[in-house]
């Protein structure tokens, strides 16, 4: 947009030097050609008063001599022309050209005559002056004088070159105020653009400074920095309303639960019983779905922190901590990684976190003689982990829903879960600046991607990556 700016302030100001001086060079020229014309007729007109009584006479005598001199003295060519056209008087170096056949039919019709109107520094073509020679109103003939314009040409062609010289001054002075002004004017702009990718990238707390730029444009920078008071101040009382009533309702909760359990004793039916666990059921769902509100709280509300972990470390850890659970429905959970460790750059627990979100619904989904492949590369510059199951999958649709909030499949909606697994993942590789993909299996199953970058200087020897604590799981 700067460079826009400055072309338009530009273009605007070389239009104006072309509109003034244009006219200017042409003033130029024509007041140097008029000063040379006014000697030059000056001059002829002093011949012809002199060449009237010669003309009578015959006599050429003294008048010879006057244009010989001349030209040896001035390099102009002249000549004394009879009225039929006839050279009677010519210099030593008078020749006729077209111009002075031209100008001599003129002044041999009673009027003064001149050629060119101006001298152009690229016309290479001298001036020529007519003047007739009356005597008693009768045209006897006419003085034609040829003058080389290389004077003028040179005068013009100077004047012209400090007109240009003094026009490229003032485009540079154009530009120079220009990329001034635009940056000026620009300055909020940018630094509005990059609080914007500021705010987006995590950093609520950026602001722009509104003492910048014009005054509507400081206005524009308080009113953004209002509405981003005003959006983070939402959305902390929405994260600590979710948080606190996450909170204070598992106390609750738990003192129902425990109600309902002492209850078991004094039902002696089997529907009773059979209603009994299904409350007992409902509650440890309603833990669990409280239990996630939390996590996803403060997922949500974490700063942009980075650690350095590796991420094989923390896979084989979370493959131990998830092995029980996979014996215990029959499923296969394995861990391909190279021995060597891959260093990934990241929020705190994001990788441990999406981890027992991605394995938990690949045991969970598989059955009973599935498999379940965890894989940890370096791929992209960066770190790449895979966990890849042979259980039913999604539909394309599914794969584009599920991150939502508390979204689960139509044909699950029975199974253990809160719906917000993955939604957890996913706000935590996007605080990373990684990815989370979901695509089909080969020939059946999901494969769920992540993707986090490499940290810019890899860990010193001497101080290991930060190793976090495993978090139980839930077999």
């Amino acid at each position: 947009m700067r460079r826009r700016l400055v072309i338009s302030y530009l273009l605007l100001m070389v239009l104006v030097l072309v509109a003034l001086g244009t006219p200017l060079a042409a003033t130029l020229a024509t007041r140097e050609t008029d000063r040379l014309r006014a000697d030059r007729l000056a001059d002829a007109t002093r011949f012809a008063s002199l060449a009237g009584p010669a003309l009578r006479d015959g006599t050429t005598g003294p008048l010879a001599s006057e244009l010989a001199s001349y030209e040896e003295l001035y390099t102009i060519n002249a000549a004394v022309v009879d009225r039929d056209g006839a050279a009677v008087i010519p210099s030593p170096g008078w020749q006729w050209t077209l111009g002075t056949r031209q100008a001599l039919d003129v002044a041999l019709s009673g009027q003064q005559t001149s050629r060119p109107d101006s001298v152009w520094p690229w016309v290479d073509e001298p001036i020529v002056v007519a003047v007739p020679i009356n005597d008693g109103g009768e045209v006897l003939g006419a003085v034609v004088t040829a003058s080389p314009a290389d004077g003028v040409r040179r005068t013009v062609t100077t004047w012209w070159l400090l007109l240009a010289g003094t026009g490229l001054i003032a485009v540079l002075a154009c530009v120079l105020t220009a990329f001034g002004l635009a940056g000026w004017v620009l300055r909020p702009i940018t630094e509005l653009d990059a609080v914007t990718h500021e705010i987006a990238e995590g950093d609520r707390g950026a602001r722009v400074q509104h003492r910048l730029g014009p005054p509507e444009l400081r206005r524009l920078a308080a009113s953004f920095n209002h509405m981003a008071d005003v959006v983070s101040d939402v959305m902390d009382r929405q994260r600590a309303f979710v948080a606190h009533a996450s909170h204070q309702l598992r106390n609750p909760l738990t003192a129902l639960r425990l109600r309902v359990e002492e209850l078991g004793p004094s039902l002696v039916d089997e529907q009773g019983r059979a209603e009994h666990q299904l409350a007992l059921e409902e509650t440890d769902r309603l833990a669990l779905l409280l239990d996630g509100l939390l996590t996803l709280a403060r997922a949500e509300r974490q700063e942009n922190q980075r650690v350095t972990v590796d991420a094989v470390a923390v896979a084989e850890s979370r493959v131990a901590a998830w092995e029980p659970l996979a014996r215990y429905r029959s499923v296969t959970l394995r861990l391909t990684a190279n021995p060597d460790p891959v260093h990934a750059r990241t929020v705190p627990t994001a990788i441990d976190q999406a981890l027992d979100a991605l394995i938990d619904n690949a045991v969970k989904f598989s059955g009973a003689g599935g498999e379940v492949t965890v894989t940890v590369t370096a791929r992209d510059g960066g770190c790449a982990l895979e966990v890849r199951d042979t259980g039913p999958g999604m539909t394309r649709s599914q794969l584009g829903q599920a991150t939502e909030r508390f979204w689960r499949a139509p044909e699950v909606q029975n199974v253990d879960g809160a719906g917000l697994g993955l939604t957890i993942a996913a706000v935590l590789v996007d605080a990373s600046d990684g990815r989370l993909t979901m695509q089909p299996n080969s020939p059946r199953g999901l494969v769920a991607a992540l993707w986090f970058p490499a940290p810019e200087e890899p860990p010193a020897l001497d101080e290991p990556p930060v190793a976090l604590e495993p978090a139980a799981s839930p077999g």
